[in-house]
């Protein structure tokens, strides 16, 4: 029976020993005639092969296995220390290739070098990497369900912590840095292995697993009011706002001023107060909703609304930038630069700290997520026998179905 070719998902043929033709093309992408992200996948049921170059696939590394033994021995490893050889040298020698998800479904892949068989495949460069960078730094996931493993991650993504050592002088969107990170005290290789202690992010923290006055139900916490005095959990938000000087045609511009109380859509002093002459709020002064950080005037917005016998003030519009409902904060550092095409760029960053509150989120490494519930005072807390009050209280709850033992 013959069996068709598809590449990239187009029909271009057919062969008629189906398996001789898989594996003389991957051995020749093993020896460099193909390009390494060719993969290859070989549906017996169907008896269609796809050969799959395009781009946006996931890839990844595995070392190739032979009769139960893997291609990296001993000696690639001391020549790739003594830096001889490369990761690129290892893939042209067809000791380590690139698999797609698809071409996966053929192989067998053994997690560990005791677990290798002659029906095997490829094996994993280490069992680490079976997981993902985030997956990889929650400890003892084994002992997880799957799904609160990926939980896990994602929320040690979205971790507040010490994102960049330069932040003071970076124009970050919605950022927020934790004022007191710490270093887990339980970690996995992967910490050390990436440098997580450069840049931390959470806290740790005394969990009592108990119920207290019901205020801690399906996914709520209670929080020790003295830890989030203290600075638990605290941070500062970031978030940047900015304005360029346009041109127009005509000759007609933008311009960072205090607008006139003649420009049409003039708001009031008060909104204005905070301003420089330049039309920039000053460093380091407290505005709310309704205050104008970066005073801007503009041309009508249709030529046809000129007056023809007044080219005053009135004839410009109010165009500033002011915080928006709810919106507060510091403004902690402005910054005037110019745009790729070359008109004046005005960016100021506002800060404002954050303190843990009714509503606010907190998760362990392991999936196991609440929103306070409750902040209460130290006194009123529970307390060990050795005099130890918790920092957080959560819902035994939440253990059995979730599953995450450790």
């Amino acid at each position: 029976m013959s069996t068709e070719v598809y590449l990239n998902y187009k029909y271009v043929g057919k062969v008629d020993d189906a398996p001789a033709f898989v594996d003389d093309l991957k051995d020749q992408r093993r020896k460099g005639l193909l390009p390494e992200q060719t993969n290859i996948y070989y549906d017996q049921e169907a008896q269609e092969i796809y050969l799959n170059c395009s781009g946006g696939r996931a890839l990844r590394p595995l070392i190739v296995v032979k009769e139960g033994q893997p291609l990296l021995t001993e000696k690639h490893l001391k020549q790739l220390e003594e830096g001889e050889l490369s990761w690129s040298d290892l893939i042209r020698q067809g000791v380590i290739e690139y698999l797609d998800a698809s071409e996966e479904e053929n192989a067998l892949v053994a997690y560990d070098p005791k677990n290798l068989t002659p029906e095997h495949t490829h094996l994993e460069i280490s069992p680490m990497v079976i997981c993902g960078l985030a997956t990889s730094l929650v400890p003892f996931g084994n002992f997880n369900q799957s799904s609160r493993l990926i939980i896990g991650s994602k929320n040690q993504k979205q971790a507040a912590g010490f994102y960049a050592a330069n932040y003071l002088i970076r124009m970050d969107m919605d950022t927020n840095l934790l004022h007191y990170p710490q270093y887990p005290l339980v970690k996995t290789k992967v910490h050390n292995i990436f440098d997580y202690e450069k840049n931390p992010a959470g806290q740790n923290v005394v969990v009592a697993v108990m119920c207290l006055d019901g205020y801690n139900m399906e996914d709520a916490v209670i929080l020790n009011k003295a830890s989030v005095e203290r600075g638990m959990g605290r941070s500062t938000y970031y978030r940047p706002t900015e304005t360029i000087e346009l041109k127009y045609a005509g000759g007609l511009t933008d311009e960072i001023c205090i607008p006139d109380k003649d420009v049409k859509g003039y708001r009031s002093e008060e909104d204005y107060k905070f301003l420089e002459e330049d039309g920039i709020v000053y460093p380091e002064a407290k505005v709310k909703e309704g205050n104008v950080v970066i005073g801007k005037t503009s041309p009508p917005r249709f030529l046809s609304s000129l007056d023809e016998y007044n080219l005053a003030a009135a004839t410009r519009r109010e165009s500033s930038i002011a915080l928006k409902h709810g919106e507060k904060g510091i403004a902690d550092f402005v910054l005037l630069t110019e745009s790729e095409d070359g008109s004046k760029l005005i960016q100021v960053r506002l800060r404002d700290e954050r303190v843990p509150e009714i509503g606010d989120k907190f998760t362990s490494r392991h999936g196991q997520k609440g929103v306070i519930g409750l902040l209460i005072k130290q006194e009123d807390l529970p307390f060990s026998t050795s005099g130890i009050v918790p920092d957080l209280i959560f819902s035994p709850h939440g253990l059995p179905s979730r599953m995450t033992i450790s």
